[in-house]
Order: C-alpha cells, then sequence, then structure tokens
C-alpha cells in the first residue's frame, strides 16, 4: 500500500466547526502482519525490511504478534476479520509451521468472516513448491508474488535475487499450490527502460494469467540507496507513453484498473485493499506495522508499532510506539486521500458513515473541485474524474484553506 506521510498535517476547510456523530456501524475489519526480514535489501525499497540472519527467530515472532495482537483487542470486541495480509519484508521465509500456528492463535482471538481473503507476500526466490502447498492447506488463498521484472537485466539494477525463468516458474507453481487467486507485482520506469521493455514485461505478466496485476511506476524514496545514487530513469515523454500503452494493454485483456496501480479480472480487486482505500479499519501487529481502528463513539485512531526487530522482540519495550486520534481537520482529507484513489472513487454516504462528519462540510471544495473538472459532477459519488485522477494532488488541493 502507498503512504503519504505529509497527509495528516494538512487541513481541510470546514470540517473543523463541523460536529462530528457517533459512528452508525462500524466498517469492515482487516488484520495487516508484518514480517520485517528480506534476503536482500533491495536499492529502491522504503519499506520496513531488514537483511535476515541464516536463522530467522520464527518462534519469538510468533510469540511477540500475539502478544501484541491481544492488546488491541479491546478495541475489535464482537468484531469479525474480513481479510487478512502478511507483509513484508519477505513473509515466504517463514515457515507453514510458523504461518499455522500465527493464524490458528488469530482465530482463537477474531473471529474470521466464513468468506475470508488470506494474503501472503512472496518473492520468486523464495519460492518452494512444497512450503506452498503448505501455505494453501492453512487458509492461505491469495498470493502477491514481487515480480518487479522478467528481465535479468532489469532485475540486476533492481537488486532483485530471482531470475525471470524463476519469476516464470513462480506463477505456474503458485497455481499448481493451489492458488487460483494471485497478484503480480510490477513496476515499470526502471533504470533505462524502453517501451517495448516496459510493454514485454507487461505482456508476459499477463501470460501468466494472474487475477490481479499491481503495475507501478519506480520512484525515489529517501533514505534508499536509490535516492542517494540515483540511476538513470527515462524522461518524463518515455514515463507517459508506457502509462498510456501499458493501460491500453491491460484494458484490452480485461485487467480493469480500480485503483491507481491496480488492475483486476472481474471480480477479482483485492479485498484487503478496498478496504484500505475505503476507509475501513484495520488492526497493524508486527515490526513498524501501521493500524487504523474507529471507535463507535466517533473518535479513530491511528496507531504504529515499534519498527526495529530487536526492540519489537524485547519484552522490556511496549509494542506499540504511538497512536494518533484523528481530529475533524484531518479526517475530511485522510478520507479522501485514499477514496479518490478508486478510479470509481465511493459512494457519497460512505462519508459520514465512516467519518461521523457531514457531506455539508465538503459542500464549497466539491463545488470547486467539480468546477475545474476534477471531480465528477455525481452527487451520490465521490469520484475523481480521469484528470483528477492524474492530478490527484491538485484535486486535494481545492478542499484546503
Amino acid at each position: 500500500m502507498t503512504r503519504d506521510s505529509s497527509a495528516s498535517s494538512l487541513i481541510i476547510g470546514g470540517a473543523a466547526s463541523s460536529p462530528r456523530a457517533p459512528l452508525p456501524t462500524l466498517p469492515p475489519l482487516s488484520l495487516y502482519i508484518h514480517i520485517p526480514w528480506c534476503v536482500r535489501k533491495c536499492p529502491y525499497c522504503d519499506f520496513n525490511s531488514h537483511t535476515a540472519s541464516p536463522v530467522l527467530p520464527e518462534q519469538e515472532y510468533v510469540d511477540a504478534l500475539l502478544a501484541d495482537l491481544d492488546q488491541d483487542l479491546h478495541a475489535v470486541y464482537g468484531r469479525e476479520l474480513t481479510s487478512i495480509f502478511f507483509g513484508g519484508g519477505t513473509p515466504s521465509l517463514f515457515s507453514a509451521e510458523a504461518l499455522g500456528r500465527l493464524l490458528e492463535g488469530v482465530e482463537q482471538r477474531v473471529p474470521f468472516a466464513d468468506d475470508i481473503e488470506i494474503t501472503l507476500e512472496a518473492n520468486p526466490g523464495t519460492f518452494e513448491q512444497e512450503k506452498f502447498v503448505a501455505y494453501r492447506k492453512l487458509g492461505i488463498n491469495r498470493l502477491s508474488i514481487g515480480i518487479q521484472s522478467f528481465q535479468q537485466e532489469k532485475l540486476k539494477a533492481l537488486g532483485r535475487i530471482h531470475n525471470g525463468d524463476e519469476a516464470v516458474r513462480a506463477a505456474g507453481m503458485a497455481r499448481q499450490a493451489g492458488f487460483d487467486n494471485f497478484n503480480l507485482d510490477l513496476m515499470h520506469g526502471l533504470p533505462d527502460q524502453s517501451l517495448d521493455d516496459a510493454l514485454s514485461d507487461l505482456r508476459q505478466a499477463i501470460a501468466l494469467n494472474p487475477t490481479h496485476i499491481s503495475w507501478y511506476q519506480l520512484t525515489l524514496e529517501p533514505n534508499t540507496v536509490f535516492w542517494n545514487q540515483p540511476p538513470v530513469l527515462p524522461e518524463d515523454d518515455t514515463l507517459w507513453d508506457i502509462q498510456e500503452a501499458g493501460q491500453a494493454l491491460l484494458a484490452e485483456h480485461g485487467y480493469a484498473q480500480y485503483e491507481v496501480s491496480a488492475y483486476a479480472q472481474a471480480g477479482r480487486p483485492a479485498r484487503h485493499n478496498l478496504n484500505y482505500w475505503s476507509f475501513g479499519d484495520f488492526i497493524g501487529i508486527g515490526a513498524g506495522a501501521h493500524g487504523k481502528l474507529s471507535h463507535p463513539d466517533g473518535r479513530i485512531v491511528r496507531t504504529w508499532k515499534t519498527r526495529l526487530p530487536k526492540d519489537y522482540l524485547n519484552p522490556a519495550k511496549s509494542f506499540q510506539a504511538g497512536e494518533k486520534a484523528l481530529t475533524n481537520d484531518e479526517m475530511p482529507f485522510e478520507f479522501l486521500m485514499n477514496a479518490l484513489r478508486l478510479t470509481a472513487g465511493v459512494e457519497s454516504r460512505l462519508y459520514p458513515e465512516r467519518t461521523g462528519l457531514s457531506l455539508e462540510s465538503l459542500a464549497e471544495g466539491r463545488a470547486a473541485a467539480e468546477q475545474s473538472g476534477l471531480l465528477q459532477v455525481e452527487p451520490s459519488r465521490l469520484a475523481a474524474t480521469e484528470r483528477g485522477q492524474l492530478f490527484l494532488n491538485d484535486l486535494l488541493q481545492q478542499f484546503l484553506n
């Protein structure tokens, strides 16, 4: 998931004076579990990931995750989980035995919905057929495979540990292991990448028939190797050509864009992602995990956990590093920053249902955004126009003082 660390400092006009009502119903509840270890840290990665030691502390980390969850249970009593997402890092470094004990412990604490979606992130270099059969038997029913590219020179530039052949085999192994729902992560705008290079990667991904493709542009993030030693990236004109041609190719093959960088076959968008972008609730456990929980009285609280694995595993330190209750001023921007990333937006009624604020608090900004051609003129929906999706920051600016 993409996060904008500057979002919480922005204030939306008109919201401060609006009373916040108790929430009529609580939103769907998800669980995010962070496994922070990787075989090797990629030079573009700004996620909370750390190079793994030869022996991972699986037992200790699972114990810590369940103890962490115990401390959040008071805020979710009586609710059920609609989705679970194992992110990282590389969660597939953990054994099936460790993940099985974890899932069993989670279900004992928070009931699972009958149709729960459970996603595990994996890299082609960590694929083992026997392990993935075991994962499927645990109830994990969706994989997200970090391909990034099928071309060896591009994989080398990205610091990836797998090769193109392994990437192709990974999709087949996922299907053979019983996964009929899986995502392929693919990047574009790579060092020295041409339009033909980018479309070749996309065609290979489509040929593997995943149910979902996450196709996003490489960006240089602070505190990464690429930020300090930037590679040569394609010119803006090439990036635009890649974006337009790639979206057309995906649509031609039945992958509908439902979010800025997410494309899915009919009926197969990621349920966990949809809940996140529609301002649903999620518990976050694990080193550096973030959470967001709504309370019946209208309070909405964001939490974040201790970041370094050694500190997270230290019994003398708290799991939770901090929490923040969203103010009326922050709430509308937090909602719109997420919901307007969805190509279809959300139903307008979701705004008061999920924030406790009235639609009238958005009236001035909404009118300006509609007049500028960035927001659809549709009373029953909050949705960006095609232009608004391209200039999302400009759209959100319409709601600032």
